[in-house]
């Protein structure tokens, strides 16, 4: 019995093109919402003295990458019902509250580490200090993608989202990796090339944190949600 013909929009090569599409509009949009931050961040001196600027610079990061995990979630596979515009507007407004709630800690949190690596030689502090301070601020970035996930697809108060975000850190372990693994890609890039790279790789690098944290997010909805 032969099989029924596909519909315009529902083959692998409309699927990748709907794929595509989303990315680049999810994209633009997310470079619009922090438009303003990002220019100041350019403006500014790498002198020690600016890193609070820069950590205030970043604030509309939170709530910009909070929406383009939504509209990256929510996608459309088939090409003829895109609306990955809707859906990241939508994210931001219902998720912008409750992200700024960890995202202003947190950035207040690294930006104390990263005065005291800037301020490293003159302090006085032996060498340990300087690596165990990388490793903090890793491990609280790597909280804080949870954190974004979590916050972006669920109803959840600040402190729980905050325990939870803690817990899948051990909890996945091959989700804490991939992040990882992301961090320092998007560090490494930024290095050779340009810290401008990994901003324009908004999208992409949110589409792989959400593949990384699908055994996060299956778990809870199973076990923390009705």
């Amino acid at each position: 019995m032969a099989s029924e013909p596909r519909r315009f929009g529902e083959g692998p090569l409309s699927r990748a093109c709907a794929l595509v599409y989303t990315l680049l509009v999810v994209e633009l949009l997310f470079l619009a919402a922090v438009l303003p931050g990002l220019a100041g961040l350019v403006l500014l001196d790498r002198a020690a003295g600016n890193v609070p600027l820069a950590a205030a610079c970043l604030l509309p990061v939170g709530p910009a990458l909070s929406a383009a995990l939504y509209a990256l979630r929510h996608r459309r596979l088939d090409l003829t019902d895109l609306h990955p515009a809707a859906a990241f507007l939508r994210g931001y407004k219902a998720n912008a509250r409750g992200v700024v709630k960890l995202w202003i800690p947190w950035l207040a949190w690294l930006a104390v580490i990263g005065s005291n690596l800037a301020n490293f030689a003159a302090a006085g502090v032996p060498g340990w200090w300087a690596v165990l301070s990388v490793l903090i601020a890793v491990a609280t970035a790597l909280w804080a993608a949870n954190a974004l996930v979590i916050t972006s697809l669920f109803a959840f108060r600040a402190r729980d989202v905050a325990r939870l975000s803690a817990y899948f850190l051990t909890r996945s372990p091959r989700a804490t990796l991939g992040n990882a693994c992301l961090l320092v890609a998007a560090a490494g890039v930024t290095l050779v090339a340009s810290k401008a790279v990994p901003v324009l790789l908004t999208s992409v690098l949110a589409s792989a944190v959400l593949l990384n944290s699908r055994p996060m997010i299956a778990e809870i909805r199973e076990r923390f949600t009705a």
